[in-house]
């Protein structure tokens, strides 16, 4: 009785298995697990009031799932360990965390009779701030004029990413921050580029950690600025300059550089091997450059420029782009037949490139792919995927059930079908079958068989071509494999085929008239007819585009199509589709839209002078129309964005030339170009913008005007004149000689003054006898050379005290 017991326990067992194999994904009400909740990143503060820790895990599964958790690869003892960890649900509470026991990698594992799954590592980390030193901050002396830098010199720290603000003399009086003033959010550091009497006061370093929602502020650093007269002005100097920096494709990024110097300088950014990219924007007065969404073109070498009139400073850094791993390819849940051939599609991309690892119900398997060359039942389980690189992982799950049955068309019987005469047509046979099944087929009584006409394909589906009247009829397909067979039957009936009756023709336009592309198609009485349009294989929506497309209603055989306003881009093959539920059939012919000329592209300089560039570019579309001429415009810094039309040599450039002079131009300035086409149709896009260059520099040719001067303090000569504008600076390290002399002297004095922004020079030497007539001219200097004095003017040195006095007599007298 054991034994007979025992045999009858087994077939049952087999029985529910083979049936469990047999049913399709739909019908079956059990699945494996599927994470809904995974445990994520935490950070636990060393002060938390709540002294507990909760690692979410939840699946999806049928029967539900149970679960377990792995710290650090060594599975937790929920029996033995009991006093720090509860299991609610799949969540791991820890209570009571200790540091030295606690922190680590954890993972949960979900599971139930069809596989089991892992979730994604999380880590356990404990967050401290701790306090600033208790040591005093020495004071900070520092002259009016100069630049000064405060320390923040953050306390021990985790995690080590920290905001910082600082505050003068007492909270929450927040430093603004301007041009002047920056605060380093890699340091915390303070740097005032230019220091002022209204700095004084004490300054605090506030931390602040974002992930434990705690700040600590530092001891008062008193700063003392030192009064200095005159205030000398000192060159641009970079003191925050940004490292190598590697960002991730999507992420925002932010680059820091601020200088100090006297007048306070002002940050440029570029980007050394391109344009800057469209997603960045400035912060901070220029200190910050903010990149959005960051992508792998926005790689490369980025420099900051600090400007003052003293002087310049550079820094240049390179940024990298990076990406998180991501699905390409990645697999779902299947069921496949016993025996066949099956491989899961897997693929990722990420930079680095990421490593491959596949896991089978939780275990790590050596496999570099999941291919399989003849399916078992031990094949069923939940396969994991997990591709990673140092950026992180990701995680793609599937169950894959291997089953076995007979043939049945329970779910998908061979249906009744309709062809056009002369056309083609496909019967289906799709029954539920594995092994996979070999197929007949009949038509009412009589056996199919291959031919010219008949094909049974190796998916078991029938194709007859070239259909005609007798081939309507009753069709039955067959299917059998080890398992056992099946048939089922269905129909045909044959309509008239569908004919193009009036097909469009050919047509050449211009830009802005109206056109109308014939259609029209003879059709079976008991089928419905419409036509598509498309346009070089993309169908036109006649209702997005009804402000350019129209179809004329000239009876339901009729697919006439009225194209209104024609632009250059309705250009191209036109193709009419007529079609019925049961068949379709093509007409096209092609439109030539003629327009003004297309933008032409590449433009480039391909050399230059002082006054002059060279301008090379290549043709653009000339849309059906020969180009008469080309227009060649620029701008520069001084123009506001507002273009303008070059002089040219030769004056008229032709339409076959793709290369021409720009003259008239002024020297160290820098210039874009673009180049416009014309036709007798019209004047085209403009081309996009050279890239932005200088012409070479040469001696200055503009003198300062309004040059004049006189009065100020005894003993002094105080010389004044009007700046040159910047466009006539001609080149680099401008400057101005001042030259002067007695009225009756024969030998001029000279003085550079290095600042281009200057308007005057005060000439101090005590052997000045006062009110004395002095001749006067200045003239401009660069890097290249000298430009012509100006006007010489006569000005007088300052009264002294006595004829100042007697002066105010005599006015009061009158």
């Amino acid at each position: 009785f054991i034994a007979w017991h025992c045999v009858y326990e087994l077939f049952i067992l087999l029985f529910n298995r083979v049936s469990f194999v047999c049913l399709s994904a739909e019908e079956a009400t059990g699945y494996g697990p599927v994470f809904e909740e995974q445990p994520v990143d935490t950070i636990y503060p060393e002060e938390s009031p709540e002294a507990k820790i909760t690692m979410s895990c939840r699946a999806r599964a049928n029967p539900p799932a149970t679960y377990k958790w792995k710290m650090d690869s060594v599975e937790i003892d929920l029996d033995t360990q009991s006093s720090h960890y509860s299991l609610v649900g799949g969540n791991l509470v820890i209570s009571n965390p200790i540091k030295t026991k606690h922190v680590g990698q954890y993972f949960c594992f979900a599971t139930n009779i069809y596989g089991t799954v892992i979730s994604r590592e999380a880590s356990v980390q404990f967050g401290y701030l701790d306090l600033f030193s208790s040591e005093e901050r020495e004071s900070v002396y520092v002259k009016e004029g100069q630049g000064a830098v405060l320390l923040c010199a953050p306390p021990p720290h985790h995690p080590g990413t920290l905001s910082f603000r600082w505050i003068l003399n007492e909270f929450p009086t927040f430093i603004p921050l301007d041009k002047r003033r920056f605060v380093s959010q890699i340091t915390g550091n303070l740097y005032i580029s230019k220091v002022d009497s209204s700095d004084s006061g004490n300054y605090s370093c506030i931390a602040s950690s974002p992930s434990i929602s705690k700040s600590v502020f530092s001891n008062y650093i008193p700063l003392v600025p030192l009064a200095e007269r005159p205030i000398r002005k000192y060159p641009a100097d970079l003191k925050v300059k940004f490292p190598d920096t590697t960002a991730l494709v999507g992420q925002n990024i932010t680059l820091e550089c601020f200088a100090l110097g006297n007048p306070v300088p002002e940050i440029r950014w570029k980007k050394l091997d391109g344009q800057l990219p469209p997603n960045h924007e400035l912060r901070m007065s220029g200190a910050h450059l903010h990149l959005y969404n960051v992508q792998f073109e926005d790689a490369g070498s980025f420099q900051c420029e600090a400007v003052n009139s003293r002087g310049k400073d550079y820094h240049a850094a390179r940024v990298s782009v990076e990406a998180f791993p991501e699905w390409v390819e990645q697999m779902s849940s299947t069921e496949q037949d016993l025996s066949r051939d099956y491989t899961m599609p897997c693929v990722a991309s990420g930079k680095p490139e990421p490593r491959i690892r596949w896991l089978k119900n939780g275990q790590l398997s050596h496999r570099k792919e999941m291919r399989f060359s003849s399916l078992t039942f031990d094949d069923s389980g939940m396969y994991q995927c997990i591709a990673e690189n140092h950026h992180g992982v990701i995680y793609a799950t599937a169950e894959l059930r291997v089953y076995a049955c007979a043939p049945t068309f329970e779910h998908n019987p061979v249906k009744r079908v309709m062809a056009a005469k002369n056309g083609r047509v496909v019967i289906e046979c799709r029954p539920k079958a594995a092994p996979k099944p070999s197929f007949s087929w009949s038509k009412d009584t009589e056996l199919l068989h291959n031919h010219t006409r008949v094909f049974i394909w190796e998916d078991g589906s029938l194709e007859i071509r070239n259909v005609t009247r007798a081939d309507e009829g009753r069709y039955t397909c067959f299917a059998e494999n080890d398992r056992g067979k099946a048939n089922s039957t269905g129909s045909l009936l044959v309509t008239e085929s569908t004919k193009i009756t009036l097909a469009p023709s050919n047509a050449d336009v211009k830009v802005g008239e109206n056109t109308r592309m014939q259609c029209a198609a003879s059709h079976d009485a008991s089928l419905d007819i419409t036509f598509v349009w498309s346009l070089d294989g993309r169908v036109i929506d006649l209702h997005k585009e009804s402000h350019h497309y129209e179809r004329t209603l000239n009876g339901s055989s009729n697919g006439e199509l009225l194209i209104k306003n024609l632009q250059l881009k309705h250009a191209g093959r036109y193709t009419c589709t007529a079609q019925t539920p049961i068949d379709n059939v093509t007409a096209a012919a092609h439109l030539v839209v003629r327009g003004p000329p297309g933008a032409p592209g590449g433009v480039r300089v391909l050399n230059k002078t002082d006054k002059s560039v060279t301008l090379q570019w290549s043709r653009g579309a000339d849309n059906h129309n020969p180009i008469s001429k080309y227009t060649i415009q620029y701008r520069d810094s001084f123009s506001e964005d507002v273009w303008k039309n070059a002089t040219t040599s030769p004056a008229d450039v032709e339409g076959n030339a793709e290369m021409a002079t720009v003259v008239d131009l002024f020297p160290w300035i820098e210039y874009e170009f673009r180049v416009i086409a014309t036709s007798t149709l019209g004047k085209g896009e403009p081309s996009s913008p050279s890239p932005k260059d200088k012409t070479l520099e040469a001696f200055p040719v503009v003198a300062p005007s309004d040059v004049g001067g006189g009065g100020g303090t005894s003993r002094e000569l105080t010389i004044t004149w009007t700046p040159v504008q910047p466009q006539y600076y001609y080149g680099p390290d401008f400057g101005y000689i001042v030259a002067f002399k007695p009225q009756d002297g024969a030998q001029w004095m000279r003085v550079t003054v290095a600042d281009p922004q200057a308007k005057h020079y005060i000439h101090r030497d005590p052997s000045i006898p006062p009110m004395t007539e002095y001749q006067v001219k200045v003239k401009a200097f660069n890097g290249k050379g000298e430009g012509p004095f100006s006007l010489t003017a006569a000005i007088y040195s300052a009264q002294d005290g006595k004829h100042r006095k007697d002066l105010q007599l005599s006015t009061l007298k009158h």
